[in-house]
Parts: structure tokens; C-alpha cells; sequence
């Protein structure tokens, strides 16, 4: 289903993050040398973007989610997964990720989204009027205004490399 303009902030900050999660995997297995500047990235999308967008959809999008009882299980659940991500991210923060951590904390995030992507924003669009779409759409965006101005920065260590 085509997104609705409403969601399309949220979904291209998804964008941005599953591109973060495709680097981690292709990056495998990442050298020891490189862990601190993979760690450091990840506390920078989370710092400048994936910090908002976690408290916009808790804020915003969850609430009007939870005025549908089909969905309210879902968005306990996606609750459930922004908590064990903050984890993540904490750890990222402190240095205290292994090179086998990296791996699993991608598919971790890469499957959260794919959840609310797929599931989460295809029920809403089908739920939701078109006059409550728009208004979701403006509450997200100055939920996500402080977002919009951010920009992640690759290290040599984090860009993606030529196979050899």
C-alpha cells in the first residue's frame, strides 16, 4: 500500500536507519579496530534522530493507534521493542558492544521497523479517516520538527567497502 503523506516523515527516518542496518550486516564480520567508531555512529543516530522519532510515535502515533483494540497488542509490543532498543543504544553509547553484538542489534532494529511499516502503518491507513490522517500528520510533524535538521556522519571505519 502506498504510504500516506501523514506517516512519510516516519518512514523515511526508518529509511535512514535500515540503511544504518544494511552497513552492519555487509560490514561482517567488522574488525575489532572499527568496533568504537560503529558504536559511536549508533549513539549519533540516536542522539540526533532515532531519539525523537521513538518519543513521536510514543507520544503521537501510539496513542491514536491504541483507539483501535486490533492494534493494541501490536503497539505494546512495539513499546516493548523501543525499550530493548534504548538498551541497545545505552550500551552503543558506553562502548560496551561486542563485534557480535552489532549484527544482532541490526536485525533487532531492521525487524522493528519492518513491524510498523508493515504492519502498524498499513492497519492505520486502513482504519484511520483521511481528516485523522492529516491530523496525526501534523502532530508528528512538530513532534519530529527538532529531527529534521539532523545529519549522520559516516566515519572511514562505518562507510561501506568495495568487496574484494
Amino acid at each position: 500500500m502506498l504510504r500516506d503523506k501523514s506517516l512519510i516523515p516516519l518512514s523515511r527516518q526508518h529509511q535512514q536507519a535500515l540503511a544504518l542496518c544494511v552497513r552492519i550486516d555487509r560490514a561482517q564480520p567488522i574488525p575489532d579496530a572499527d568496533l568504537h567508531a560503529w558504536q559511536a555512529e549508533i549513539e549519533q543516530h540516536f542522539e540526533q534522530e532515532i531519539r525523537i522519532h521513538f518519543c513521536a510515535e510514543e507520544q503521537v502515533l501510539f496513542p491514536a493507534a491504541r483507539r483501535y483494540p486490533e492494534l493494541v497488542s501490536l503497539v505494546e509490543e512495539l513499546t516493548a521493542d523501543h525499550a530493548s532498543l534504548r538498551e541497545s543504544f545505552s550500551r552503543a553509547k558506553a562502548q560496551r558492544m561486542s563485534k557480535e553484538d552489532l549484527p544482532v542489534f541490526a536485525q533487532r532494529l531492521s525487524a522493528h521497523i519492518r513491524k510498523e511499516e508493515r504492519q502498524l502503518f498499513e492497519h492505520l491507513q486502513q482504519l484511520m479517516t483521511p481528516k485523522e490522517l492529516a491530523d496525526l500528520g501534523v502532530q508528528l510533524e512538530v513532534a519530529l520538527r527538532e529531527a529534521t535538521n539532523a545529519c549522520i556522519l559516516m566515519s572511514e571505519a562505518t562507510k561501506l567497502k568495495p568487496k574484494k
